[in-house]
């Protein structure tokens, strides 16, 4: 893939700026507020109703920050929780009133959404009573060890507070551990077939596209909480991508050089199971991976592809979403370097930014619980593994970045994948497209969108959860639930929605029922993985997936 970034020449690493490039926009959408004047007035005037105890304002419901009984029984505190809820109230509505492009909003409201929580009362020891209690309850002990943990995330943790333990969690071990055989592997990526648990397995396999991202093993999170094992348990033959962690001598990987390795695994997969077709998933960037592969199948007339899902995966970009906070000259320019010094962009890089678009719950909250309380951070396996990151390469980034800025999954031959001009609606698969309903980097507006583009038939699901949260929705959740609705041509999301159904479960049982009919008969289930071509190489889930 050939793409020209045309952006200034400014040294600026990704997350400054990305960081300095929202501060702009902060500035921008400020001063593009209609009666900025009369709104610094109300403000003040909702302060000073609040010093002098007159103030209504409650927190939010849900908002954990305020639950202290202090807050609502001790007067200063309350009325000092008054004056900065309408400080944050006020700073999030000059935002949302300005005149700005989606981009400009997006960067302006990760600015916002900083600044606001930053000042909150109770990132500080004396704007914190439960912190100030367990100071006194524990004769300043607390405070000791909060002062270690900031020196330990200062020195190995970038500053950030940590959000996880992670050293109970060991891939192969207790996350990742679905037996299988890597049967697979080139220089870009590993492939790994998994033990069937079923006396007969369907005719056409399954390949998960994960992301480039970060890695696989989310989607084999836990026994009784991984997809991976809960498609075997259908009797779908279960193949998964786990992508090489790059280093600077890769910095030159681009779109093509993993469409290539994508087109390289489902040849082997299609050998080893006998089976003309695959199934696929892609999901996150895996999923525009995936689409962009397609296309290319698409072109040069190659059917292999049985159908396709997307999982929380925006390829129409028009719709709002986190992307806008990298579409900043700065940085793309910061992305076009990179790739001409064939290096690398660090994974803890791309976290930190991704962490801060939820900074009450990701930043701030861990900055208390570790600084404040003196407390170690929680253990929780999908925390651990979302701060297992990887490196992207230099190539691959610019090339979605640049998908993104011209939006070139929706533009017929304006994407160009290993030489072929890429045109979504001429791939014919059947799609299965997946949304979330709080999912704070896909919104699940983006995500339907997809439904548009392809020219097979397309199904659409919205799941409760997030961005994470719906790809770990084991059966058995009483709290789960999804909605389906009939797709119209050119039809609204909103009327979409309305015109859905709530079931309750998993959006997981609904995509084995859409699979299965795609996947043709049943055979016995093979007594050995891999074959005389690609036999098995190590074990599960393998080498890629474990380096650093």
């Amino acid at each position: 893939m050939t793409v020209l970034i045309d952006a200034p020449d400014r040294d600026a690493a990704p997350t400054h700026g990305t960081a300095s490039g929202s501060t702009r926009a902060l500035l921008s959408a400020v001063g593009r507020t209609s009666d900025l004047l009369d709104r610094g007035g109300a403000l003040a005037a909702d302060v000073a109703t609040a010093l002098v105890g007159r103030s209504t304002v409650e927190p939010a419901p849900g908002d954990r920050r305020f639950l202290d009984p202090a807050w609502s029984a001790n007067p200063v505190y309350r009325r000092w929780a008054q004056a900065y809820l309408a400080v944050e109230r006020a700073i999030g509505d000059l935002v949302e009133d300005a005149d700005v492009d989606w981009p400009t909003r997006e960067r302006a409201r990760f600015a916002a959404g900083i600044l606001g929580t930053a000042l909150a009362p109770t990132n500080t020891l004396v704007g914190n009573p439960a912190a100030i209690k367990r100071a006194f309850d524990t004769g300043g002990l607390s405070l000791l060890r909060g002062s270690r943990n900031m020196w330990d995330d200062l020195r190995h943790n970038r500053g950030m507070p940590r959000q996880v333990d992670s050293a109970p969690f060991r891939v192969g071990e207790n996350v990742g551990a679905t037996p299988g055989q890597v049967v697979f592997r080139n220089e870009v990526v590993e492939i790994i077939q998994y033990t069937p648990t079923t006396p007969t397995v369907r005719d056409v396999p399954l390949l998960l596209v994960w992301s480039v991202i970060n890695r696989y093993y989310v989607l084999d999170l836990a026994e009784r909480r991984s997809f991976v094992e809960h498609a075997l348990a259908q009797g779908i033959q279960v193949f998964v991508t786990s992508w090489r962690n790059p280093t600077e001598e890769h910095g030159d990987w681009d779109l093509d050089t993993y469409a290539q390795a994508l087109l390289d695994a489902m040849d082997a997969v299609r050998e080893i199971t006998g089976s003309e077709q695959v199934g696929t998933v892609g999901l996150c960037a895996g999923g525009q991976l995936l689409a962009a592969t397609l296309g290319h199948l698409a072109h040069v007339g190659d059917d292999r592809v049985a159908y396709a899902g997307f999982g929380v995966s925006q390829l129409d970009m028009s719709v709002p979403n986190a992307a806008g906070l990298v579409l900043h000259p700065a940085l793309l320019g910061a992305a076009r370097r990179t790739t001409e010094r064939d290096a690398v962009v660090d994974g803890r890089s791309i976290a930190a930014v991704f962490s801060w678009l939820r900074p009450n719950e990701l930043v701030w909250s861990n900055w208390v619980n570790n600084y404040l309380m003196g407390l170690e951070p929680p253990q929780y396996d999908v925390l651990a593994w979302n701060n297992d990151t990887t490196r992207v390469a230099g190539a691959m980034q610019r090339d979605l970045l640049a998908i993104a800025v011209g939006n070139l999954l929706t533009r017929p031959g304006e994407l160009e994948v290993l030489g072929s001009p890429v045109s979504l609606g001429a791939v014919e698969v059947d799609t299965y497209v997946v949304g979330a309903e709080s999912d704070h980097l896909v919104p699940w507006h983006g995500a339907f969108r997809s439904t548009r583009l392809f020219g097979g038939d397309a199904t659409f699901v919205l799941s409760g959860g997030g961005h994470v949260q719906h790809l770990v929705n084991p059966p058995g959740n009483p709290k789960a639930h999804y909605r389906t609705g009939p797709l119209a041509a050119e039809e609204d999301p909103q009327r979409w929605l309305d015109g859905s159904e709530r079931q309750q479960g998993t959006w997981w049982t609904h995509w084995v029922d859409w699979a299965t009919a795609r996947s043709g008969g049943e055979r016995l289930a093979p007594t050995g993985l891999g074959s005389d071509r690609h036999p098995p190489v190590e074990a599960a889930p393998g080498r890629y997936v474990r380096e650093r």
